[in-house]
């Protein structure tokens, strides 16, 4: 069995900084893609970045230029560094990661953000 758990959120003032962290753990295969999503109140869950095992990144248009994506594969690990947050940021953000040829079907519990005007 694998399990995700997300961590680093918190309530910060627009304009802060947040860095969220991810860890797999569990008997693992072949970690590809790792992702981070968010899913705000009301809102469909969102992808809002990744990062491909060849270290190719992409991001949401929403967040390109103040989020950064970047994965430590000896540690299982995938981080989020969010700056120059804003109040549309706040969500509950999640991580998965494509498992040879699937994603992670379990999710995590998430972890919230929170940014206040």
């Amino acid at each position: 069995q694998v399990q995700l758990a997300e961590s680093g959120g918190g309530l910060v003032q627009a304009g802060g900084s947040l860095r969220l962290s991810c860890v797999l753990s569990g008997v693992i295969f072949d970690i590809r893609t790792m992702h981070w999503y968010r899913q705000a109140p009301g809102k469909q869950r969102e992808l809002v970045a990744s990062i491909t095992s060849g270290y190719t990144t992409n991001y949401a248009d929403s967040v390109k230029g103040r989020f950064t994506i970047s994965r430590d594969n000896s540690k299982n690990t995938v981080y989020l560094q969010m700056n120059s947050l804003k109040p549309e940021d706040t969500a509950v953000y999640y991580c998965n990661f494509q498992l040879g040829l699937r994603p992670i079907a379990a999710w995590g519990q998430g972890t919230q953000v929170t940014v206040s005007s």
